[in-house]
């Protein structure tokens, strides 16, 4: 099997990976309190080439393409004004704290409401915490932003529905601002940008795939017709 194959195959199975991560990108850029990721890609151990005669190097090559990793950008972004009580911003580090049944959670979406106990939650109706970790009650609708619980976090990483994990590591010195809501940090015209460059990577592979297809096809003619 051609080695052309499997390069170009690897390169369009980590784009489709990329592509993922820009539309949840995408589809988040008006989610308050949403970070966006960053997709890094790199090669496999590269395979030294030598001339069979006389041992000779020749050089290297690529064997083949995969994502490294894939980076949250958790850079802060500016915060708008709503005027609605129970929307909450963070200026500056710190995450909100929430409890879900998986255990302490975390999030910059400060987007909140009231439960029937008249909790402060999450629109998955997850408890926010206070900085002993405990719920918060609100009093006649109002929640003071200085009850809200700010932690900083080591070794954060998204889980999805706004929800981050990490290890807490004591208060945060940011502030809570109340009646704002951070905005997406999730830059459109960027993501679409390398949406673009992302179809066209994969297309590249695709056409290399045709390529390398029509030429095994003619050398299978060729070398039939030639035996016959």
């Amino acid at each position: 099997m051609d080695r052309g194959l499997y390069i170009a195959a690897s390169g369009m199975l980590s784009e489709q990976i990329r592509q993922d991560q820009i539309a949840n990108d995408l589809a988040n850029a008006s989610t308050p309190g949403y970070k966006a990721d960053r997709t890094s890609q790199n090669t496999f151990g590269d395979l030294l080439l030598a001339n069979s005669a006389t041992g000779a190097v020749v050089g290297s090559q690529s064997t083949a393409v995969q994502v490294g990793r894939i980076v949250t950008d958790f850079t802060a972004a500016p915060s708008r004004e709503t005027g609605e009580p129970l929307d909450f911003a963070v200026s500056g580090d710190g995450f909100f704290g929430v409890q879900t049944a998986n255990g302490v959670r975390y999030t910059r979406n400060g987007q909140f409401a009231l439960d029937p106990q008249n909790r402060v939650v999450t629109a998955l109706g997850d408890p926010v915490l206070d900085s002993a970790g405990r719920p918060i009650t609100a009093t006649d609708g109002l929640v003071d932003p200085r009850r809200l619980g700010l932690f900083n976090l080591t070794n954060p990483r998204k889980e999805g529905n706004s929800l981050i994990a990490g290890t807490a590591a004591g208060a945060a010195t940011g502030a809570v601002r109340s009646g704002a809501l951070e905005a997406s940090n999730a830059d459109a015209a960027r993501s679409m940008v390398d949406m673009i460059a992302s179809m066209r990577a994969f297309e590249a592979g695709q056409k290399v795939i045709q390529t390398i297809d029509e030429s095994l096809r003619k050398a299978v003619n060729q070398v039939g017709s030639a035996t016959q």
